[in-house]
């Protein structure tokens, strides 16, 4: 479980819970810190604009931080953007950064994971998903002794045992200070007075209501403000102001500040409603321009919302984006649908993402690959949209294969091989004309099932691809095919017929002029199989042809295992410290990428190294943070003869330096480790003494069961076994 401040979390940092201040609510903050240490599950309900995600986050980190030792891990899971149900453990998975290589549900990745220490989820946005929510969380709680959840929502889970924490509007005192904060914020200072109380009355103390009434204060004085409010609420409540629905008053104000929009204004946010979460500038001008609206004008539109509080801008590694809370972006989509322009404005917005996805599949190859990296990583939302309305979409299915298809490279590349292997499933499955994109979806679907073990669907898809591409005549398809197919026999230790079908998809792949990540790795794979066969120099030739070339395109990802094997190759020739060197760089491109499969034999191969120069108690550990990895890498991998050999030799050769006791216990010290301290740590060469253990019980938590033995290990020079 992740911390606060760490990649997969949402918490004081997040852009979305910073739009309405966190003014006042000590007391509430203090009783909802308290409610998390006597009961596992408390919901906090109330209207939207509350507030609830800002309280829940600080009481989260606030109770985190407050628990006795090192304390739990917590992290908030926003689930706004998840419209299909199926996609909710998906999304929990993901933002507590438990990436699985596996073909496990992401329900037992959450149970294994969560199951080793205590831990705080806050599932923030549940309401439109009740019933799988409250599934989801009555199994957790039920399997995990040491879960707490706090979930954020307008409506109870309705589970047994559940705690409500209703949240109330703020006092007047904290809403007028609310509201002078906000308008600091706009470059307007405003005093306490008179109209200034009423209009915080007026909007019932709810924050958001709040900070789109401070949104107009550039233009309007506080008494115009709330002259215009007051009309407005005279109209729709026949004079009853002191019986107003509080969603009656939020949908009011967010109401009025849409009256008060220029045509323009209006019409734009409306349309941005299409976009999930987080979006930038150039989808904005290409989605929502046209009809009234110039490509050229959204710029100053999307200013003025942006200074009306209806947006807000943040900073991410991929650039600015801009974000519209979910209570707006719901007001926006209840406008677009009543003028009939829904259909057309999804339309546009899938055709700029399926353009994204092609241009990001094109720079994957390219020096720009971190930058696709972390593009892909912040429109992922957007994606899923998109990808979900071509699934919904009888005649979209064609594009749908294609979609799933181009994102191969964030599949696997960077770690997200369940999520792409739903997607691949579910294209693949409906009637399409067009061949083409259907036999990339199967390929894809084949590598990314060998990614995760599973061994037989994966065979299944890549003999559908080639009998399909044959009969079709597409020399790609077959190629990808061929070469997928190889990579099966790769890892399941089948070398001589691994190097064959390699062979031989590269020679496919020369004949058609294809060159990109995938072709270089299959000469990466050939590498291996020559490698494992004991042909170093052979090895050696075709990755330094992999890293000259890909030093010359800037690709970073498959030059990484070509690394990799140069490494090995190193090692096996003695020179340890040259394998160092080259095994420091793959962990930091594979780390970046968050290719799991990467890192952990990047790791695995770094421990052999490191007990070759003598320090057994830093390899034990090492292995021990690898041991921690494996289990959400998955077989065949984990069972290869050939794959396994630097541990099988780095296991022996330290055990027999530390003892068997001394050894276990280093294990165990490296277990404790997260993924992103291990890779620090190997990075840096860092040998700093880590924490005493309580003394084991049971066996060495490192998972290799089911491990075949090294059949034909190869050996190092100078007669030292590898195997």
């Amino acid at each position: 479980m992740r911390g606060p401040h760490s990649p997969g979390s949402r918490a004081d940092g997040d852009p979305s819970l910073e739009l309405t201040a966190f003014v006042g609510r000590s007391a509430e903050l203090a009783e909802l810190t308290a409610a998390l240490g006597q009961t596992r599950l408390v919901t906090v309900t109330g209207v939207g604009g509350v507030g609830k995600s800002r309280l829940a986050a600080r009481a989260a980190a606030r109770w985190a931080s407050g628990a006795p030792g090192d304390g739990p891990g917590w992290g908030r899971v926003e689930l706004a953007p998840v419209r299909d149900p199926q996609f909710l453990e998906y999304a929990v998975v993901e933002a507590l950064g438990l990436t699985d290589h596996t073909a496990r549900m992401p329900r037992e990745t959450l149970l294994e994971h969560l199951a080793c220490h205590p831990a705080l989820l806050v599932l923030d946005g549940f309401e439109h998903l009740v019933a799988a929510c409250a599934d989801l969380t009555a199994e957790l709680l039920r399997r995990l002794p040491g879960l707490r959840v706090l979930a954020v929502g307008r409506r109870p889970l309705g589970l047994a045992g559940e705690r409500l924490f209703p949240l109330a509007p703020l006092g007047e005192e904290e809403a007028v200070e609310l509201f002078a904060d906000r308008a600091r914020a706009q470059g307007v200072p405003v005093a306490d007075g008179a109209e200034v109380r009423e209009l915080c009355r007026r909007l019932e103390g709810i924050p958001l209501a709040l900070e789109l009434a401070a949104g107009r204060l550039r233009a309007l004085s506080p008494g115009q403000v709330l002259q215009r409010l007051d009309d407005r609420f005279r109209l729709l409540t026949g004079g009853g102001r002191d019986v107003l629905p509080r969603h009656q008053t939020l949908r009011t104000a967010i109401g009025w500040s849409h009256e008060l929009c220029t045509p323009a204004e209006r019409l734009l946010w409306a349309r941005l409603s299409v976009f999930a979460q987080t979006f930038d500038l150039e989808a904005a001008e290409y989605v929502c321009s046209g009809d009234g609206l110039p490509a050229e004008d959204v710029l100053d539109v999307l200013s003025e919302l942006l200074a009306q509080s209806v947006l807000a801008r943040e900073e991410t590694p991929a650039g600015p984006r801009y974000r519209m809370l979910d209570t707006v972006r719901a007001y926006g989509a209840d406008w677009l649908e009543a003028t009939g322009d829904a259909g057309r404005l999804r339309r546009r917005h899938r055709d700029w993402y399926l353009g994204l996805a092609t241009w990001c599949e094109l720079e994957w190859f390219s020096p720009r690959q971190r930058e696709v990296a972390a593009r892909v990583e912040a429109e992922l939302p957007n994606l899923r949209t998109a990808l979900e309305f071509c699934l919904t979409e009888p005649e979209e299915a064609h594009l749908a294969q294609h979609l799933a298809g181009s994102l191969w490279f964030c599949w696997v590349g960077c770690g997200r091989l369940a999520e792409g292997r739903r997607w691949l499933e579910r294209s693949v499955e409906l009637d399409s004309e067009y061949e083409q994109s259907r036999l990339k979806a199967l390929w894809v679907l084949g590598y990314v099932a060998i990614l995760q073990g599973d061994t037989v669907p994966a065979l299944q898809a890549l003999q559908v691809c080639r009998e399909q591409a044959e009969r079709s005549a597409d020399p790609a398809a077959v190629a990808y095919a061929e070469h997928r197919t190889g990579c099966l026999a790769l890892v399941s230790d089948d070398m001589a017929r691994a190097e064959t079908l390699l062979r031989s998809a590269l020679e496919r792949y020369q004949e058609i002029g294809e060159l990109n990540s995938n072709v270089l790795m299959g000469q990466v794979e050939l590498a291996m199989t020559r490698a494992f066969q004991g042909d170093l120099p052979e090895a050696v030739r075709l990755c330094e042809d992999v890293r000259r070339v890909c030093e010359d395109h800037g690709e970073r990802w498959a030059r990484s295992y070509a690394l990799y094997v140069l490494a090995y190759a190193a090692w096996q020739g003695g020179d340890a410290a040259r394998a160092r060197e080259l095994l420091i760089d793959c962990l930091g491109d594979v780390h970046t990428f968050r290719d799991l499969l990467g890192t952990v034999l990047s790791i695995e191969l770094l421990a052999l190294v490191t007990v070759t120069q003598g320090d057994a108690v830093e390899a034990a550990v090492l292995q021990g943070a690898a041991g921690r990895m494996w289990p959400s890498v998955g077989l065949p991998l984990f069972g290869s003869a050939y794959y396994n050999a630097p541990h099988e030799l780095c296991e022996a050769t330290a055990r027999q330096a530390l003892g068997d006791e001394g050894y276990e216990g280093w294990v165990r010290r490296g277990a404790r480790l997260d993924r992103e301290t291990a890779v620090e740590r190997a990075l840096r060469h860092d040998t700093r003494p880590l924490p005493a253990l309580p003394t084991p019980r049971g066996p060495v938590p490192h998972a290799r069961a089911g491990q075949r033995e090294p059949a034909a290990s190869p050996t190092r020079k100078g007669g030292e076994t590898a195997g």
